[in-house]
C-alpha cells in the first residue's frame, strides 16, 4: 500500500523552512511532504506587494495542493500548526476521499491533524478563538499602515511563543519571522472540514500562545460537531515543538500517517 502524502500549514509569522526539522526528515523516510508558505505571511524581504491576503487566500492555496494529488490518485493528510489550523479546517470542502468517491474520483483528504491550532466554529474567526487572552496580549502585536501585523516586543513574544528555549535562542526565532496579514485573524470559518474527514491532535501542554483550555475547547468542538473521537497525543512542550523537541512531532505525525 502506498504512504499517504502530506501537505504541512505552518503557523502565523512563519516561513516553510521553520518546519525542516520535522519535514526533511519525514521526507527521508519516503514520504512525499512539503510545507507550504502561506499567502497570510510575508516574505523574506517584507511584506508582499497589494492588497493583504486573506484566510480564504490561504485555505485556496491548501485546496489547489491537496487537489492536485488527489487527482493523482494519492491519499492526502493535512497537518497545520497554530493560526494554520483555520485555512486548513476551511480548504477542505468536496476534497475528502469520501466526497471524491461519492463523484467517481481517486485519491483526497484522508485525515487532518492539528498540532496546538486554532480552530474556529463556523462564523468564528481564529482570532476570535484567541479572544484577546492574557497571554496573547503579551505578543506585543502591532499592525502597520499597510495591514500587516508584526512584534514590537521581541524579547515578550518569545517569552510567549518560544518558553522552551533559552531566551537568545527565542529571540532569534522571533527574528526570523515575517509579516502576517491581520485580516486573516479576522476572516470567519465557512466550512467545518473536520465535520467529515478524521481528526488528530498534538496537545502541547506547556504552550501559552494557545493554552491548554483553548485546545481542550477545540478538540471538544470537533468532537462535537463530528460526533467522532479526535486522536490526541500530548507532549510536554511550548507552542514551537519544531524547534526544541522535533523528533515528537515527527513521531506524531508517522503515527498519523500510518493510521490512515
Amino acid at each position: 500500500m502506498s504512504k499517504p502524502s502530506i501537505i504541512f500549514v505552518p503557523g502565523s509569522f512563519a516561513l516553510p523552512e521553520f518546519y525542516d526539522t520535522v519535514v526533511d526528515p519525514i521526507a527521508a523516510k519516503g514520504y512525499d511532504i512539503r510545507a507550504l508558505h502561506n499567502l497570510s505571511s510575508g516574505l523574506k524581504t517584507g511584506p508582499r506587494e497589494g492588497t493583504p491576503p486573506t484566510m480564504y487566500d490561504d485555505a485556496a492555496q491548501i485546496a489547489a495542493e491537496a487537489e492536485k494529488l488527489a487527482d493523482e490518485g494519492k491519499d492526502v493528510i493535512l497537518v497545520a500548526h497554530s493560526y494554520g489550523g483555520t485555512p486548513m479546517t476551511e480548504s477542505t470542502k468536496g476534497l475528502s476521499k469520501k466526497e471524491r468517491q461519492a463523484q467517481g474520483k481517486k485519491g483526497g483528504i484522508v485525515k487532518l491533524a492539528y498540532m496546538t491550532c486554532l480552530v474556529p466554529a463556523v462564523g468564528v474567526s481564529a482570532g476570535g478563538v484567541l479572544g484577546g487572552s492574557s497571554e496573547d496580549s503579551k505578543l506585543g502585536l502591532k499592525i502597520d499602515e499597510k495591514g500587516w501585523m508584526y512584534h514590537e516586543d521581541i524579547p515578550g513574544a518569545a517569552r510567549v511563543v518560544f518558553s522552551d528555549l533559552p531566551a537568545s535562542e527565542g529571540e532569534a526565532w522571533m527574528r526570523r519571522f515575517p509579516r502576517h496579514t491581520a485580516v486573516s485573524f479576522g476572516n470567519e470559518l465557512t466550512h467545518a472540514g473536520y465535520k467529515d474527514i478524521p481528526s488528530a491532535w498534538l496537545f502541547c501542554e506547556k504552550d501559552l500562545c494557545i493554552p491548554a483550555t483553548t485546545q481542550r475547547e477545540a478538540i471538544a468542538l470537533i468532537e462535537k460537531v463530528s460526533g467522532q473521537k479526535v486522536d490526541v497525543t500530548s507532549i510536554e512542550t511550548d507552542h514551537c515543538p519544531q524547534a526544541r523537541r522535533p523528533e515528537l512531532v515527527i513521531d506524531w505525525i508517522l503515527d498519523v500517517a500510518e493510521s490512515v
